[in-house]
């Protein structure tokens, strides 16, 4: 079995070499304020032998961290199933991951990456949960984390970031002023990118969560999935849990990718605005309470939107109001605290069940622990955080 890179826009090929990123041929054609292109893509040809349950990954398990992250809980909501009248309703609840977030996924493989390749440093740019996520999976793998954070993250992800060890660069500035200055410092020291998309392994890690999806429902006797709600920032979620349905498919173990939605805040929705449009405008000033999907600039939005369109996915807008609703319906429903990012994928689902058969199998994607984020949880409820 051999995995490279592919060009998902032009079918380029790469060995899949430390300082390989994006397509050479589609890279340069990317605008200014404008997302990514030559994003490229884990492939692999030749038969993948493992069992029903493995996943196809291009790093051996001999590499991994020592660290438990996925297999994380599917579960079903017993009250939000009787009060929305979805029997099916399912939660998949990655604030069971080490770090508290879904990222902990993509951070897993990448360090795996750099061990098997001998690297010692990765650097990155986040919002907050990716550098805790790279922070924490690069302290059990003994690696040299450096990230690059906007002075606006919540502290509590600051907090995890220096508690485990990684050096913490605080940016003047958005999440794309950030990532700027990541690249630029990855450029000049030689270290490991894990910056979203621009890191194919960042969506390679991601599509684990679609592999488990599909074997817990089965699991349980439940059908396959028919809807999917999914958080979306930059895309890279997105496009990590619509590559897991593809592979599913190619392995014979799924009939069909179900429909995604892409759930984005009102005031910050890139990718539903370049859906509606048919491509992507002018970027808008980022303004949500949802810090983790809170981007001017989606890197990855080139690659979402594709995939939305290839295999008819759906977005739906959220106003900060319905996503911290969200957040205290599933925390008062479920037992469920997620951070605002996380209950934008609960309040999309809330306001467009209207528009779906409730026979049907629908599945929540929650990404992160309301514990990350307790000043926006206050706001929500009216009060001081203190």
């Amino acid at each position: 079995m051999r995995w490279f890179y592919r060009c998902p826009t032009c079918g380029a090929e790469y060995e899949m070499e430390p300082d390989r990123y994006l397509c050479s041929s589609c890279a340069p054609k990317t605008l200014p304020d404008r997302p990514l292109e030559g994003v490229l893509e884990c492939a692999w040809e030749g038969a993948w032998e493992g069992d029903d349950r493995s996943v196809p990954l291009p790093v051996e398990p001999e590499w991994f961290p020592p660290v438990p992250v996925g297999d994380t809980p599917l579960w079903a909501p017993e009250r939000l199933r009787a009060e929305t009248g979805f029997r099916k309703l399912w939660i998949k609840d990655d604030t069971c991951q080490p770090t508290g977030s879904f990222k902990d996924r993509a951070s897993f493989l990448v360090a795996a990456y750099a061990r098997k390749k001998g690297i010692r440093e990765i650097a990155l740019a986040s919002t907050g949960n990716a550098a805790s996520s790279m922070a924490g999976i690069g302290a059990a793998a003994d690696l040299r984390i450096t990230v690059f954070l906007p002075k606006a993250a919540p502290a509590a992800k600051r907090i995890q970031v220096l508690q485990y060890g990684a050096e913490l660069r605080q940016v003047d500035g958005t999440y794309d002023k950030a990532f700027d200055e990541s690249l630029a410092y990855t450029k000049a020291t030689g270290t490991l990118s894990r910056n979203t998309a621009y890191n194919p392994l960042t969506i390679e890690g991601k599509k684990t969560v679609s592999f488990e999806i599909l074997s817990d429902l089965a699991a349980r006797g439940a059908p396959a999935p028919d809807h999917v709600f999914v958080p979306v920032g930059d895309g890279v979620i997105l496009a990590g849990v619509y590559k897991g349905f593809e592979d599913l498919v190619r392995l014979g173990r799924l009939a069909k990718v179900p429909v995604v939605w892409a759930c984005q805040a009102k005031g910050s929705s890139a990718i539903a605005r370049a859906l509606e449009a048919g491509g992507f405008g002018d970027p808008e000033p980022s303004a949500t309470i949802a810090d983790s999907i809170s981007v001017d600039v989606p890197r990855n939005g080139t690659v979402a939107l594709a995939k939305l369109r290839k295999h008819g996915g759906r977005a739906v807008t959220v106003t900060d109001e319905e996503i911290l609703s969200a957040q205290r319906t599933l925390a008062s429903r479920t037992g469920l605290f997620a951070e605002p990012s996380s209950s934008a994928a609960a309040a999309g689902f809330l306001k467009v069940k209207g528009e779906l058969d409730p026979s049907s199998t629908v599945v929540l994607l929650v990404t992160g622990s309301g514990l990350k984020d307790i000043k926006s949880a206050a706001h929500g409820l009216g009060i001081s955080e203190r």
